[in-house]
């Protein structure tokens, strides 16, 4: 699993990133390998490495990465046909990335689990 320094280098905007949405506690923008004509990548500004690491102090971060997840859903005009909001987690439930992250996909029927 790759570390997340890329993520990083996206929220402190040392690399270029297609951002979408930015606040003080997430960083939103389009995925460079896309897996559908919608596909953006929620993340947290603080580093969490995946799921298994969310607990009582930093619960709040995943609940405000699932409402900008449907802000963006509807501001993309996705909302209303349906889309999918997938978090990997650790190597074996295919997170490729040592960060936790969302993903928000739709523009399309899906067909794939991911």
């Amino acid at each position: 699993m790759k570390d997340g320094l890329i993520f990083k280098k996206i929220i402190n905007k040392e690399t270029s990133a297609n951002i979408i949405y930015e606040d003080n506690i997430v960083t939103a923008f389009e995925d460079i390998k896309p897996k559908a004509l919608i596909h953006i990548l929620i993340i947290p500004n603080v580093f969490i490495a995946s799921s298994n690491e969310i607990n009582k102090t930093n619960k709040h971060i995943l609940a405000h990465m699932f409402y900008i997840a449907v802000k963006i859903a509807k501001k993309t005009n996705i909302s209303k046909e349906g889309y999918k909001i997938i978090i990997n987690c650790n190597k074996n439930g295919g997170q490729e990335i040592n960060y936790l992250h969302m993903h928000l996909l739709g523009g399309e029927k899906l067909k794939f689990l991911y």
